[in-house]
């Protein structure tokens, strides 16, 4: 039997296996490809160099791998988990070409942002699942025919999970990478729902 989410299972097996291989990102050196760049940590701080030199030779692949790249069991948890839900459910209604597209999208450009925002240390799903939301949230919204629509509820929680990682109240998070995916999200779902009724 053809699997309906095949591209959503993928991100989530990719990002496991990262995980485990990494020791859930306390293995530095392991993760040393999967960055948006190198860099060395000493005494002095973290150096590395900030026009991304590896991606300028070749390594276009780590543009995207940072998002695959999870700090402990509870920050890989809560992000499959919402891929799990939001990914297959927008596979399953268009298509595992049109997730690889918005995937490539919110986790590129999230990641780009987050690495000027605060360099190359960093990792996670999360850019990728806010723009999954803000995508599902305002398609749903403005396209009476998509067929999906997230509860308000879940919105709602979201945005203020959004609001208290600003305030700095649950850790060290990749806000600019939240942001970014997020902005992108709306902005993707309010043109798809307006070509949509465009066509109609």
């Amino acid at each position: 039997m053809r699997l309906q989410t095949p591209f959503t299972l993928a991100l989530i097996a990719a990002s496991v296996l990262v995980s485990l291989i990494s020791r859930f990102g306390m293995d530095l050196d392991a993760l040393q490809l999967f960055f948006i760049t190198s860099f060395v940590v000493s005494a002095q701080g973290m150096s590395y160099h900030a026009n991304l030199p590896e991606i300028w030779q070749g390594e276009v692949w780590r543009l995207i791998t940072p998002i695959f790249i999870h700090f402990g069991v509870i920050h890989i948890l809560f992000n499959m988990l919402w891929l799990w839900d939001l990914g297959r459910a927008i596979e399953r209604r268009e298509s595992s070409q049109r997730i690889l597209f918005l995937v490539l999208c919110f986790g590129i450009l999230s990641n780009v942002g987050q690495f000027y925002a605060t360099g190359p240390q960093f990792g996670g799903m999360s850019g990728v699942v806010y723009g999954l939301l803000g995508y599902l949230w305002i398609r749903g919204k403005k396209d009476p025919f998509y067929g999906l629509r997230l509860r308000p509820e879940i919105v709602v929680m979201m945005l203020i999970w959004f609001v208290l990682c600003w305030l700095g109240w649950v850790g060290n998070i990749g806000n600019v990478s939240h942001t970014v995916g997020l902005g992108l999200g709306i902005s993707l779902g309010f043109i798809s729902a307006r070509q949509t009724l465009r066509q109609q």
